[in-house]
């Protein structure tokens, strides 16, 4: 089985890691290929699993892609099931099956992770490369309702991908991480995790925090996660003097998540995050935006709200923050949501099943 990814600095470099564990485990050779930056990220070595350096762009350029493609024609001459995640992976993917000329070629699947963002002809652009990706895949999965729609105009069968998360026990106790972030004891503490992207919203997570202040004066907003807006996050929290601290990459998130009184997700678009997944898991109280599959996978498990508004952001989490009956329900919710979310094993089990059924036109 070869499972293929571009760049990944989060969710989908740990699902497809998650992935080829669970294959490997049941037996299946498993070949990962991607770019080099997401080898040396995520583990995919050990076992029957392997990791094959395959550069593909950080964008859609029509030569490197057309060479990557032409490598990867080469590298899955021997392999049943070819397993492509994310646009620039279908697009390398979905060229390269162009090529392969085999009595009996492998089953092409295709897994859609993200939306298409940006401006209006962006958007278009992308969606439109997307769609002709997606017809070169014998079974197309979406994380998300809204991505499985985007192109069902030409894959009427399009199945939704299960994606597992399972945060970490904290290796420390909620005073001792304070104390290493320097907070004092009275600190309420909301976090935010996730890549320094546009797509994350954390710009009005930034203007969030100078309201809430207002309502609670001792909340500090940390976020965890680096990324392309960490200089102009930087300069603009320090423009509005808010107490809002960028962290940068961290591997103590379960540490963080457990002494946090709060999280907070202000996203423009999410799938299936798997972040939210971690928080609702760890059954901590959760304000996020209604977008993308947040709503499905959180349940009655966070207190929603529409995104790019900084106003009910900041109401949002002053609610959760100060009252205890909002807090302590949003937990044993989140303690109840968990429970229905899928494990490893499943998602290894809808994988294996579209492996071997039919492809569907």
């Amino acid at each position: 089985m070869a499972l293929v990814l571009a760049t990944s600095a989060g969710g989908v470099g740990r699902h497809v890691a998650a992935v080829a564990r669970g294959l490997a485990a049941r037996g299946h050779r498993v070949d990962v290929f991607g770019p080099a930056s997401t080898g040396e990220r995520f583990d995919f070595s050990g076992g029957r699993t392997d990791f094959h350096r395959l550069e593909i762009a950080s964008g859609l350029h029509p030569v490197v892609a057309l060479r990557a493609a032409w490598r990867l024609r080469g590298l899955i001459r021997d392999v049943d099931v070819v397993h492509a995640h994310g646009l620039r992976a279908a697009v390398v993917t979905a060229l390269s099956r162009l090529h392969v000329v085999r009595r009996r070629r492998p089953v092409f699947v295709v897994t859609l992770h993200n939306a298409m963002l940006g401006n209006k002809f962006r958007q278009r652009v992308l969606e439109f490369v997307m769609r002709q990706a997606v017809r070169g895949f014998d079974v197309v999965l979406a994380v998300s309702d809204d991505l499985a729609d985007s192109v069902r105009a030409v894959k009427p069968f399009v199945e939704r991908a299960l994606i597992s998360a399972v945060l970490r026990e904290p290796s420390r106790d909620r005073a001792a991480v304070r104390q290493s972030l320097e907070l004092a004891a009275d600190t309420t503490l909301v976090l935010a995790i996730g890549r320094l992207h546009s797509q994350k919203g954390f710009d009005v997570l930034v203007n969030a925090a100078r309201l809430l202040q207002r309502e609670v004066p001792r909340a500090v907003v940390l976020i965890a996660g680096d990324g392309p807006q960490r200089q102009n996050l930087q300069r603009q929290i320090a423009d509005a003097g808010v107490g809002v601290r960028l962290l940068g990459d961290r591997s103590d998130v379960a540490d963080l998540v457990h002494a946090a009184d709060a999280i907070v997700m202000p996203s423009r678009w999410e799938g299936w995050p798997m972040a939210a997944a971690e928080v609702i898991g760890a059954g901590r109280p959760l304000v996020a935006t209604r977008v993308g599959g947040i709503p499905e996978l959180v349940g009655d498990a966070a207190l929603l709200i529409e995104p790019d508004d900084p106003n009910s952001l900041a109401e949002a989490l002053a609610r959760v923050l100060t009252d205890e009956g909002l807090a302590a329900d949003l937990m044993a919710a989140a303690r109840r949501r968990a429970s229905g979310l899928p494990t490893d094993g499943d998602v290894v089990n809808q994988l294996v099943s579209c492996y071997q059924e039919r492809p569907r036109r």
